[in-house]
């Protein structure tokens, strides 16, 4: 059970770093285009991951397991890529309010790709918890009439590949170590951000004006160590040992981060409605854990009573 504790604060400090960095990114992606942003970030997680990733890497009798171990972390990053790539094009055509609410969406979905891909069965306060922290999310992003449109649609393609990533990371991590799984898939990320900012940013990449900025080389370190290579090899490490749907009721505190994080760097004064949905969230969140925390207690208890 403490073991679990130490795993939830950790998962928490990621989604604290998260969303810490947004206005970090906000501020940044002003002076660099978003892709080469990406391609930078991610190439720079690579190398910080790289030394931990050899060190784990399998030994030449795996060779085959060491294969399956490339395609494992190639599979995450493409979903965890494309979550990016769908959320930043989302962005040219719906109001950063609902691309919150819909990216957040990632832990209604997680559930039920979790219960197809993975054939598990999930309990029903963590439905519960989902539903109630849904509320949360709708009430700290949006709160006002939803028009949908086709950012939308692109941004809830993006939540959906969230969402995947959180379940593969599930699927994968229990069967191949830490560091290599996530380094492989950092490093994805890091290629396929690469051709996509040559491909719509053209030499943007290249350009030295950008990285003599203070928002840009400040948002870079951060993000590439902190937001990046701590956060995805925390997040793999912890996922050997709980479920996709656990891991992202905890990522959705995300928002609730960002909304202190630009209080205390903006000045912006949460108001009442983000405050009653920072509520839903926490609620949600500790409806899914009090079943399995009283069965953990109950069944420390019996074993005490026992002895």
């Amino acid at each position: 059970m403490q073991k679990n504790i130490w795993a939830d604060l950790l998962l928490l400090v990621v989604t604290f770093i998260w969303g810490a960095t947004f206005v970090l990114v906000q501020n940044a992606i002003r002076h660099f285009p978003p892709f080469s942003f990406l391609a930078v970030r991610f190439a720079l997680a690579f190398l910080v991951l790289l030394p931990p990733a050899l060190g784990k890497r399998p030994a030449p009798s795996a060779e085959r397991r060491g294969y399956a171990l490339y395609l494992a972390g190639a599979s995450i990053g493409v979903f965890l890529f494309a979550g990016y790539a769908f959320q930043t094009f989302g962005l040219l055509y719906t109001t950063p309010a609902k691309s919150g609410f819909i990216t957040g969406l990632s832990i209604v979905l997680v559930p039920v790709t979790s219960a197809v891909w993975l054939k598990t069965a999930i309990p029903k306060s963590a439905c519960a918890g989902v539903l109630i922290a849904t509320l949360g999310l709708y009430a700290l992003t949006l709160g006002d009439a939803f028009v949908p449109n086709i950012g939308d649609g692109l941004t809830l393609l993006g939540a959906l590949a969230f969402a995947l990533q959180i379940v593969a990371t599930g699927r994968y991590a229990g069967v191949f170590p830490a560091a290599p799984l996530a380094a492989v898939q950092i490093g994805t990320v890091a290629l396929l951000s690469l051709i996509a900012a040559l491909a719509a940013e053209r030499t943007a990449l290249f350009d030295p004006a950008p990285y003599a900025e203070r928002d840009v080389w400040l948002a870079l370190f951060v993000t590439a160590v902190l937001a990046t290579a701590f956060a995805y090899w925390v997040q793999t490490n912890i996922q050997r040992r709980t479920s996709p749907v656990h891991v992202a009721l905890i990522f959705a505190m995300e928002p609730v981060f960002a909304a202190l994080t630009a209080w205390a760097a903006n000045g912006e004064v949460p108001t009442s409605r983000m405050l009653a949905g920072s509520t839903l969230i926490l609620g949600g969140m500790l409806l899914a854990e009090l079943p399995g925390s009283l069965a953990q207690m109950h069944a420390l208890r019996r074993r005490r009573s026992d002895e």
